[in-house]
């Protein structure tokens, strides 16, 4: 599951999607919302927040997909199920800072979104390819992980 997931992602994210939208629509199984609106509903993380370079997109949009996983307990109980919530994002934030030494988005990536010199240092460098996209696939393990815990 977690494989399909992850191809998912990368078919998102080849297709433009950013990837907080990739990670958050690709984790949707089983959803009420349908992949279109997961995509809008995640549209303004990418790039660390609205290209601010902040928190991951990738980190984001699997957070978005924790919250959904659990909507299910957090209709039942709210404060069980936030709680819930709160401390799986809380080891899901701590393992990505652990695996990749940041979960902001201009470290990972070297380059700030957010200015036209950044940008093109961002296009220039590859980071897409070479940076995000295995953000965007570890991200969705990292979900998957859970998902089948």
């Amino acid at each position: 599951m977690a494989h399909d997931a992850a191809q998912r992602a990368l078919a998102l994210f080849n297709a433009h999607a950013n990837c907080a939208q990739s990670v958050f629509a690709a984790c949707a199984v089983n959803s009420s919302l349908t992949e279109a609106q997961h995509l809008a509903l995640a549209a303004a993380f990418g790039g660390g927040m609205a290209r601010t370079g902040e928190t991951c997109g990738a980190l984001t949009g699997a957070l978005l997909a924790l919250g959904e996983l659990h909507s299910a307990e957090m209709a039942a109980d709210h404060a069980t199920g936030r709680a819930k919530v709160y401390a799986e994002a809380a080891a899901l934030i701590d393992e990505f800072r652990s695996q990749h030494g940041s979960i902001l988005c201009h470290e990972l990536t070297g380059c700030r979104l957010n200015t036209t010199e950044g940008h093109d240092q961002f296009v220039a460098s590859g980071a897409r390819e070479n940076v995000c996209r295995k953000l965007v696939v570890n991200a969705v393990e990292m979900v998957e992980t859970r998902r089948q815990a």
